[in-house]
Parts: C-alpha cells; sequence; structure tokens
C-alpha cells in the first residue's frame, strides 16, 4: 500500500511492537545500566531514540496489556488484576490499525483472555481476532505453559521435552503458590537454550517476517513470555554474569503500615526478608540472563528484516507490560508503584534509522499505543489520552520538544491510583483518593520515606490530588471497581 504524498508515492511503514512480561525500565544497556548485556535492543537505542522515564499504566500483566490494546486507563476498562478480561468488542488500536490496510500478526503471549488448565491456545482464537488480529500465533506464559497446550508444547513434545519442561514449571509454581517464591533458587532451564520458551518465541517471529508476502504493510507484536519468573534463564546466559560485578540494590523493607498490595507482595516474595546480598545477587543474575536471552531472540528478529530488506521501511517499538522488584525492598515480581515495578524500557527506532539519542520527558504505554497509531495513519482512539511521540522521534534531540514529555503519568492496580509528575509520586485509594503513600523522588530516589502523611508535603499532595487526579475522576467506572473488589478470593491470582 502507497500514500500520496506532495505528488510522491510513500509506502507506508511496516510496524513491529516488541512487548516483553516484567521487564524493569532500569535493566537495558542503551538506558544507561552497566551490568546488563543487551547488545541488540542497545542496537535499537543507538539508531532510535531511548525514553528513560516511560511508565505503565498498571503493573500487573492483564491491566497493562488491556491499557496498551484498548487506549483506556485501567479505571475505565476495569481490569484492575488478572481476574476478568476487557471488553474485547470495545475499543482496540490493532483493529483501528488493520482497518488502515494493514495486515496485523502476533505471536507469543497476549494474556487478554483467562486460560484454564488444559486449554489450547487456538481455542481463544476468535477472541484475539475480535481484537483484530489476523495472523495468530499464541503461546502461554511461563507458568502457564506447563499447563496448557499450544504450538510450543507441540514442539516441545516433538522433541521429547514435553514433559522436562512441565515438571519444572510445575515445581515453580507450586513454590511461588506456597509463598516460598525463592527467586535466587531458580534452577537454570532444563531445555537446550534453542528450546526455551523466548527462545521459541524470538525464532517463530523471524520465521514469519522472512515468510511473509502479502501486499500490505504488516503490524506484528512480538510478544515474549519473558523475563516474567520463573527466572529459568538457561546456564550459559547466567555464566555471562558474576557475582562480584552485581550492585546489591535495595536491601531495606518497605516502612509500615502497608498497604495492602504491598502485603501480598511481601507474602510472594517468600522469604525475601531474611535473603542475603549473595542471594539477592543470585536473583538478579537469573533475571538479567533471562533478558539477555531476550536480547538475542530480537537480534534474530532484527537479522529477517534486514535480509529480507525490510529494515529500512519499519518502525520498531520496544517495551514491557510492567517491571520486576527483583529484590529490590525485598520484593519479588510486580503490583506495587515502586520504579522497579512500575517503569518500563521504551526504545523506539523508527524506520530508516537515525544517530541515537535520549528523551526523559515522561511518556506512558498509552502514548506507545496511539503512537502505533500515528505511524499507520489509523482512526485514533477515542477519549484517550494517548499522545503519539512519532513527530519528537523524527524531529530529534535538536528540537524544542526533545525532552517534553506529559506533565504527569497514571498508574493503577488492586483498588488503588499512582500519579507521578516527575518528582512527586502519590498512590491513593481508587475510590475515596485517600493517600497512602507518597515519595519525594528527587530527594528520595530509593522511595524509602513515605510522606503520606506528612504535612510538610500537604501542598504536594493537593495539587496532585486536585490538579492531576481531578482530570481522571470522572472516568472512574465504579461498578466494574466495586465488583473486582467483590471478587473473593481472587483479587491476587497466581501469576500466569
Amino acid at each position: 500500500m502507497v500514500l500520496l504524498l506532495g505528488g510522491h508515492c510513500v509506502k507506508k511503514p511496516n510496524i513491529i511492537f516488541i512487548y516483553s512480561d516484567q521487564h524493569r525500565g532500569d535493566a537495558v544497556g542503551c538506558a544507561g545500566h552497566s551490568e546488563i548485556k543487551t547488545p541488540c535492543l542497545d542496537r535499537l537505542g543507538s539508531e532510535g531514540v531511548v525514553f528513560t522515564q516511560c511508565y505503565t499504566n498498571g503493573p500487573i500483566c492483564m491491566p497493562a496489556r488491556a491499557t496498551m490494546m484498548t487506549g483506556q486507563y485501567v479505571r475505565e476498562h476495569g481490569v484492575w488484576q488478572n481476574v476478568v478480561e476487557a471488553d474485547r468488542n470495545g475499543p482496540s488500536h490493532v483493529r483501528n490499525i488493520r482497518d488502515a490496510g494493514y495486515h496485523t500478526a502476533l505471536v507469543g503471549k497476549t494474556h487478554l483472555c483467562m486460560h484454564t488448565g488444559g486449554t489450547r491456545s487456538q481455542e481463544k482464537t476468535q477472541i484475539l481476532q475480535d481484537w483484530g488480529f489476523e495472523d495468530i500465533y499464541e503461546m502461554h506464559g511461563p507458568h502457564a505453559s506447563g499447563v496448557n497446550k499450544s504450538a510450543y508444547s507441540d514442539y516441545l513434545e516433538e522433541l521429547g521435552l514435553w514433559e522436562t519442561h512441565r515438571d519444572y514449571v510445575q515445581t515453580s509454581k507450586a513454590r511461588l503458590e506456597a509463598g516460598q517464591a525463592r527467586a535466587w533458587e531458580d534452577p537454570p532451564c532444563p531445555l537446550p537454550s534453542e528450546s526455551h520458551l523466548d527462545s521459541y518465541t524470538g525464532r517463530t517471529a523471524a520465521e514469519w517476517v522472512r515468510d511473509y508476502g502479502g501486499d500490505k504493510p504488516f503490524y506484528l507484536q512480538v510478544l515474549f513470555p519473558g523475563p516474567h519468573n520463573p527466572f529459568d534463564s538457561p546456564s550459559e546466559y547466567r555464566e555471562m554474569y558474576n557475582l562480584e560485578d552485581i550492585s546489591q540494590g535495595i536491601m531495606d523493607l518497605p516502612k509500615e503500615p502497608h498497604p495492602p498490595y504491598i502485603v501480598r507482595s511481601l507474602y510472594r516474595a517468600g522469604d525475601a526478608k531474611t535473603m542475603t546480598v549473595e542471594e539477592k545477587k543470585q536473583l538478579v543474575i537469573n533475571y538479567y540472563a533471562k533478558i539477555t536471552l531476550i536480547d538475542a531472540a530480537i537480534g534474530g528478529i532484527i537479522d529477517a528484516l534486514e535480509a529480507k530488506g525490510e529494515l529500512d521501511n519499519t518502525w520498531i517499538i520496544y517495551s514491557s507490560d510492567h517491571g520486576e522488584m527483583a529484590g529490590d525492598h525485598r520484593l519479588s515480581h510486580k503490583a506495587v508503584f515502586y520504579d522497579a515495578s512500575v517503569r518500563v524500557p521504551l526504545i523506539v527506532r523508527p524506520s530508516g534509522g537515525q544517530s541515537g539519542w535520549t528523551s526523559e520527558g515522561l511518556t506512558d504505554c498509552l502514548n506507545i499505543t496511539a503512537t502505533m497509531i500515528d505511524v499507520a495513519g489509523a482512526e485514533p482512539l477515542e477519549n484517550s489520552d494517548g499522545v503519539s511521540f512519532a513527530q519528537q522521534v523524527i524531529a530529534g534531540p535538536d528540537a524544542e520538544g526533545a525532552q517534553k514529555g506529559k506533565e504527569v503519568v497514571f498508574s493503577e492496580v488492586a483498588s488503588h491510583t499512582m500519579v507521578f509528575d516527575g518528582r512527586y509520586k502519590l498512590i491513593v485509594e481508587a475510590l475515596s483518593q485517600k493517600p497512602v503513600e507518597l515519595y519525594d523522588c528527587e530527594t528520595d530516589p530509593n522511595e524509602l520515606n513515605n510522606r503520606a502523611d506528612d504535612p510538610e508535603l500537604a501542598s504536594i499532595r493537593q495539587i496532585l490530588t486536585d490538579t492531576h487526579l481531578s482530570q481522571i475522576r470522572g472516568r472512574l467506572d465504579e461498578e466494574k471497581l466495586r465488583i473486582f473488589e467483590a471478587t473473593p478470593g481472587k483479587r491476587y491470582p497466581s501469576s500466569a
């Protein structure tokens, strides 16, 4: 498909959105991290823009993914935790991009719908078609992949590796549900590296790129199931790291009283209260090594684009649904509003590439969705607060708006809402707007001093509440929130 611009035929660019699961925002080399090894993501950053202040609108899988698809805040779509599904017949940026003349495809973990024991991913195909996808290669998350079937389980069965994978995953899941998630003890993946779930996902995406022969430009989502726990990184990737080279991070426990989401996170962290510095460093290595594995798989996708001659006609955007505490504050996983959980990577390489640069402006997932719509020339999502940064990327580092972003960003999970203005981070109960956490991230970057009740910051709380939270107050679907609140025993389900 071509557009006529100024009398010239211009081919619409392809778009590849690479969206991993549980990649914290600081764990990328091109974002300034000196310990992690991410050469392929660093290459994308050297040919595009690294946004260092990107925040998820929901620090857990399904809320974040529902926002990414719909362009709505959690309070609007109502997916407050991994217990309900967003309306697949509501807004969808994928449908809008499809209707703008793109061929749409996905490879990997969508987590847009619930999968129960023994479900085949193909049984949910109609749901994903309703969202707007045409080519569908869905897989499950690391834990669900040991119970539910997909093309990946078929692949393992052909190699005689299915039972090995299943047993590893089920043992890990049982430890997690028993509150014994000692991630520093996660054994390495028992499969060959090339058979790891994330390797398979990347290879399948690269094959799709090589095989695509349609006349339309394509929009491909590559949804890596990792680096979500278990941190089953293969031994060869762990050997790339040494304990003595890893910083210890934040060993302090969150100060009491704890909001309910932190109480749950402390439970899920297992024995992290007594975790040693060496154990924490091993946890980080297990996690970093899984990111490095995914980075290698991303390199395969880039190679496929180059071999097909499509790299310079493709926008590549990399981000993640949420971060990972990785032992900081003696917490594991996500679903809290500390930076490690709520800040995510964002790397944008426009078609043709450019000299790499960094933007420190505040941005979020809503902006990513708006940008992909903009690049595709698709119809914007109605009533979405997403703002495209496509022109900001193209204009370069010396343009007036290079370092500008949103005035504030919002994030929500488990009946609580965060508002962050780049310095002050306030978390309130979504319905009552009662403050439960407040951090001055300029003077307290490790978020150790909760000043929710500090009279010295009363004016800050008022500004964040009256000026900013008031902007989205009318968007709260109270009925959906109350349904979530009334769901017994399901507010904090096992992760996928």
